[in-house]
């Protein structure tokens, strides 16, 4: 017979409605949920299945009174909707899938103040860990971290100095990469197009890092355009269109991402742009979404999903007391694409 579901407003089920059902003690049923104890395979079976056809959940935060901690790790990222952070949430749940923490998540919307109340919040439920995207909070936020007593990763970013551990790839030598691929490829009218500074600190430090090596060689960029909102393709057209109209004679464009910068690639080419002979474009993120462009984008790989396993393996080692490393710096990685002239 099914299971009814509960009134919402009588009392939620009980150890004591689990081991009735099963016909065992309130005891045993504690033992068997925390998997705890010498119960017979048959009677774990009997509890098991008469947990799961009440529809009983055990309250972790009664149970995590002792240890003062639950089975929880907090994960914030700046935004739910942006192609870069479901693959890091992917490589975060491959790993704690093996084990018994549990990861949430919260979005920051790339507000500091937003970033402040979503670690108060998670922290107040005492979870195991935190993985944070990033390196630069408010001083309220890395004091919340800082003065936590669990582990805190902060991920995606590897050009600064951690609150305790960090995986991630350095965006100053991304950019700095990028601009020496296409310097050695002969572009020299360069413009930029991106992400509003200061908010997206990532982007923020790849162009300082592109700056820095076109300053080496005597060359500024010609121009360029900020704008504030998600990496959109009709943003990129938009920005192109706009870039193109101020200057008739760049050789190429610089995106702070890949969505932008396929934007930007389809107006070129509705245009009869000769790509990449007369003019190149790059962006940044490698997002696999856009392998189906009439052109392959020349861009970096951020390496999401290894860096989420990385952070969720790094929580999962401490949490059970282990040693592993707490600094990780990946390679970004290069890819040409069809968007910029061969060397």
């Amino acid at each position: 017979m099914p299971i009814r579901p509960q009134d919402p407003g009588k009392p939620q089920l009980t150890l004591r409605d689990v081991a009735e059902a099963a016909r065992v003690s309130e005891m045993t049923v504690s033992r068997v949920l925390r998997n705890r104890g010498d119960v017979s395979q048959a009677t774990r079976a009997r509890v098991t299945e008469a947990a799961r056809s009440l529809g009983y959940v055990p309250n972790k935060i009664a149970g995590a009174l002792a240890s003062n901690r639950v089975n929880l790790v907090g994960v914030v990222i700046p935004s739910l909707s942006n192609m870069v952070f479901p693959q890091v949430l992917a490589g975060i749940s491959n790993v704690l899938d093996d084990t018994d923490l549990q990861p949430v998540f919260g979005a920051s919307h790339y507000q500091p103040e937003r970033e402040e109340k979503v670690i108060y919040e998670m922290l107040s439920w005492r979870p195991s860990g935190m993985i944070v995207a990033g390196i630069e909070h408010s001083d309220a936020s890395r004091a919340m971290l800082a003065n936590s007593g669990i582990p805190v990763v902060e991920i995606m970013d590897a050009d600064g100095d951690p609150i305790d551990a960090m995986v991630g790839v350095s965006h100053r030598a991304s950019g700095a990469r990028m601009a020496r691929e296409i310097l050695a490829r002969g572009y020299r009218r360069i413009g930029f197009l991106g992400t509003k500074m200061p908010e997206d600190h990532r982007a923020r430090k790849r162009l300082e890092g592109f700056e820095s090596v076109l300053a080496e060689a005597g060359i500024d960029l010609v121009d360029r355009i900020f704008y504030a909102g998600g990496s959109a393709l009709g943003k990129g057209r938009e920005m192109t269109q706009e870039m193109l109209s101020r200057h008739d004679d760049l050789d190429f464009l610089y995106y702070s991402n890949d969505m932008i910068a396929a934007g930007g690639l389809l107006y070129c080419l509705e245009r009869g742009l000769n790509i990449p002979a007369d003019i190149g474009l790059a962006g940044f993120n490698a997002v696999e979404i856009l392998d189906g462009l009439p052109m392959q984008l020349a861009t970096m790989d951020t390496r999401r999903l290894e860096i989420g396993e990385a952070a969720a393996r790094i929580i999962a080692a401490r949490v059970a007391g282990d040693e592993i490393a707490q600094i990780i710096t990946l390679d970004s990685g290069f890819d040409a694409g069809q968007t910029m002239r061969a060397l």
